[in-house]
């Protein structure tokens, strides 16, 4: 799959192709559904399948701090979009510039004159161009004038329900794991590199990675069943906490993660944390002595939820 780092690097062999637009922020079965549908599309037609997505996403670059908390970061995506044998990605840089960019600029400047789109689908609710002035009616209008079709994605439903990133958000808000898995297509993971920590863990008898999130807002909160991922796939269960460690006055959201039974050096390496079960939620506690007491027990219940599952 290639990778498109913005439109300036976009080149005349990336003119003609089969493409979708969005965030695809965590990569679910409705995006699945609707890649793979234009995946089709396009060998039918002998045409590349192109992505379009941002970074950042529009959201953080009009809310900060207030945008939704993101699934998964553009490494991931990446990944994800790989595996359903998506031949290019066009990474668009969400700058003021492009928020400037009219939707008829959008349209003429980039879908036609840069990629020559000869089919499109987006979300029948899709907004774009400055003050979100475009729509889906724009799209097929252009469409017709200059020789696309412009197809809406039909929403894909698990029990009867729209799979949306928002519903997702919220089940992991809620520490419903089994609800996220079913719409996501796989277990939610947080992925990142092993840093250097304060090395507390060891004082307390559970050493930890401590991964940064590198993410303005996290979509969990708490203490939970994990598997680990290292680079060359090997798995590993553990326990981790995602949160601020209150009781050790932790200032920003960190990823901490005790793997069992494992004497080894990870700094440095690139983990994959697969959420499998939500024990509870982060709190403070009156001592390291109460806190150690309680990683016990969360050790212990997170070695009995892993091996029934």
């Amino acid at each position: 799959m290639e990778l498109i780092r913005g439109i300036h690097n976009l080149r005349p062999r990336h003119r003609g192709c089969v493409l979708t637009i969005g965030n695809f922020d965590g990569v679910h079965r409705g995006h699945a559904e609707v890649i793979n549908a234009l995946v089709k599309k396009g060998k039918e037609l002998n045409l590349p399948t192109t992505v379009m997505l941002f970074e950042p996403q529009p959201q953080e670059h009009f809310a900060g701090e207030r945008a939704p908390a993101r699934l998964n970061l553009l490494r991931d995506k990446l990944q994800r979009l790989a595996e359903l044998e998506v031949d290019r990605v066009l990474c668009v840089s969400f700058n003021h510039r492009f928020a400037e960019l009219t939707s008829d600029q959008f349209i003429e400047q980039l879908l036609v004159a840069k990629l020559d789109v000869r089919y499109l689908v987006v979300g029948d609710d899709f907004c774009f161009g400055k003050g979100r002035q475009g729509s889906f009616h724009t799209l097929a209008r252009a469409g017709e004038r200059h020789g696309f079709q412009v197809v809406p994605t039909d929403s894909f439903k698990v029990a009867q329900q729209r799979v949306s990133s928002t519903l997702i958000r919220l089940a992991l808000a809620h520490g419903d794991l089994d609800r996220a898995s079913g719409m996501l297509g796989y277990d939610y993971q947080i992925t990142g590199r092993v840093a250097h920590g304060r090395k507390l863990g060891r004082t307390l008898g559970f050493p930890t990675a401590n991964i940064l999130m590198k993410r303005r807002v996290v979509p969990v909160n708490g203490v939970f069943a994990v598997r680990v991922y290292d680079e060359r796939d090997r798995c590993y269960p553990g326990v981790a906490n995602v949160g601020h460690r209150p009781t050790v006055s932790g200032t920003r959201c960190q990823l901490e993660v005790h793997l069992f039974d494992f004497d080894g050096d990870l700094y440095g390496e690139h983990l994959r944390v697969a959420l499998v079960s939500h024990l509870r939620k982060e709190q403070a506690f009156e001592s390291l002595e109460a806190l150690q007491s309680q990683i016990i027990k969360d050790a212990q219940q997170a070695k009995i939820l892993l091996a029934a599952s």
